[in-house]
């Protein structure tokens, strides 16, 4: 919980201070929520003109997942999941 000193004398009022930074830190979400949706956009529009230009979206997305790991730790996933299709006889 927070620090009492943030606090009225009732727990269930907050002193101006602590009002203050509720408000700041409220405003501070909402415009990173904003950003976020205008980035969201952003990407929406990016996946369709790859689409447009023939690239299969799904893929891309694939590959914007694989480039975000530690090439080490992908490099050991890719092998624990050829070990796994090969005992299944799938490659």
């Amino acid at each position: 919980m927070a620090d009492d000193a943030t606090f009225d004398s009732s727990p269930d009022v907050l002193t101006a201070t602590a009002q203050g930074r509720l408000r700041s830190i409220i405003e501070r979400l909402e415009r990173l929520e904003e950003d976020k949706q205008a980035v969201m956009t952003d990407m929406k529009e990016v996946f369709g003109e790859a689409k447009g230009e023939g690239y299969d979206v799904k893929v891309l997305r694939k590959v914007l997942r694989i480039r975000k790991q530690d090439k080490a730790k992908r490099q050991e996933e890719d092998a624990i999941l050829d070990l796994y299709l090969s005992a299944l006889g799938e490659i």
